[in-house]
This record gives C-alpha cells, structure tokens and sequence, in this order.
C-alpha cells in the first residue's frame, strides 16, 4: 500500500480495518451479517473507500420518496449522468414485503425510466408470477445503479459508491420483508465479495439486516434457459423466509 492511500484510509478512518483485514468478515459487519456461509467476505477495498466518501458528502438519510426521484433525476454525483436519458429509481409497491434488485438499467429502461421493462423484464413477470406475485403488488423493483452504464459495461466502484446511497434510502423507506438479488454484480455489490453467485446462491444472507437470497439474472436465463430451475429453487427459499418473517 502507498503512503498516499494509506493516508486517504485514515482520514476515512479505515486504515485499522484493513491492517485488521485477516478477519474480512469483520469489515462490513455493519451492512453484512450471512445467517448462512461457509466462505469469507472478500471485500473490495476500492468499493468500500468511495462508499465512505459518498457517506460523508452525499447522504440520502433524511430523503422521503419524492426527495429520492428528485435526487435521482438531477443526479451528477458521477460520470454516468453525462451519457444516461433518465435516471431510473424504482418502480413498485412502496410498502412491500419483497424488494428485487437489479444490476443496472439497460437501454430500453433508461428509455422508459423504469427497471426491467425488456425482455429481462418479461421474464422477471413469469417468475414473479410463478410465486404468485405481481409487479407492483406487494413487489418494489429497483437497480444498484440508478444510471445506464454506456454499452451496458459492468459499473465502476465509484459509481457504485454513488448510487448506493440512493439504494440504502429505498431499503429503509420500504423495510421490506425479503430481498431478492438478481444476478452476479448485484449480489457482490451489496455483499462486498467477489465469491461467484453459484456458491452465493441456495441460502440465506442479510443486508442491513434484511433477509437477502441471491439467484441469477432474469438476462442470464434468457441465455441459458436450463438454469431456471435452479431459480426456482431460489424463489421456494426466498418465498420459506418472507413467510418466516411475518
């Protein structure tokens, strides 16, 4: 580690968390605690240093809906703003007992200004149906990314680190129930780990103390159409926690 960033750690005031860094399961602990695990969190430093820095300079914490869709569409807290149409919050039951996350928006959501509204999307409708759920009963929608990266490239952690504010605000404004994440960049953002969603997926984690199970991308499927049995799977766990939580 260089002076500098060990200097940018401790005006954070991480640097004792990453000297402590041989028990990762430690960092995040606030965000991140699995009911169920047999690996270690591995978190991402970068991630983790400009989640701090939003932290301090942008907080989201005193926002009531209308707050976040202003805040959201006059967005400029990163680069995206420059390339995106629309910024893309959410779309759902603001009281609902199941929030299914996202990756991103794609080019046809950044065109409508809602999530999931492509193919992807369709597909997302059949297994939420399959549970006997509908798209905005009882069902919030929403992305980590509330912007469309350009070519629909994977996000940058700064840009992670900008929109999860945004994130956080919608979990506490809902207090749902159960999380879903759909797919293997929305499942590490929101663990900090770069564990592959196969060893994610099949039981249960927690984020900000919600219960949160993770399974693959409804874009994935529509590629390799015979894992949707293990969807399936996901969803039966997904709907044996809600029940459990009420």
């Amino acid at each position: 580690m260089t002076l500098g960033r060990e200097a940018r750690l401790r005006e954070l005031g991480l640097w004792p968390v990453w000297r402590a860094r041989a028990s990762p399961s430690a960092v995040g602990q606030e965000h991140v605690t699995p009911v169920v695990s047999d690996a270690s969190v591995e978190v991402s430093q970068q991630a983790l240093v400009e989640k701090h820095v939003m932290a301090k300079h942008a907080s989201c914490h005193d926002l009531d809906w209308n707050g976040l869709a202003a805040a959201v569409s006059g967005c400029s807290r990163c680069a995206l703003h420059t390339s995106r149409t629309q910024g893309v919050l959410g779309v759902g039951d603001v009281h609902a007992e199941w929030l299914i996350i996202g990756e991103a928006p794609g080019a046809e959501e950044d065109r409508q200004g809602q999530p999931f509204v492509g193919q992807a999307g369709k597909l997302l409708d059949a297994m939420l149906a399959a549970i006997s759920l509908q798209r905005g009963h009882n069902v919030y929608i929403a992305n980590v990314l509330k912007s469309r990266p350009p070519g629909n490239r994977d996000p940058k952690p700064e840009e992670v680190a900008a929109c999860l504010p945004y994130l956080e605000r919608q979990i506490d404004l809902i207090q749902p129930k159960i999380m879903v994440a759909l797919g293997r960049f929305a499942a590490q953002s929101l663990l900090l780990t770069d564990t592959p969603i196969g060893r994610m997926r099949g039981r249960v984690h927690e984020y900000r103390g919600i219960p949160l199970v993770v399974t693959y991308h409804p874009a994935y499927l529509l590629r390799n159409p015979a894992d949707k049995a293990k969807v399936w799977e996901d969803l039966l766990l997904a709907v044996s926690v809600a029940r459990a939580a009420r």
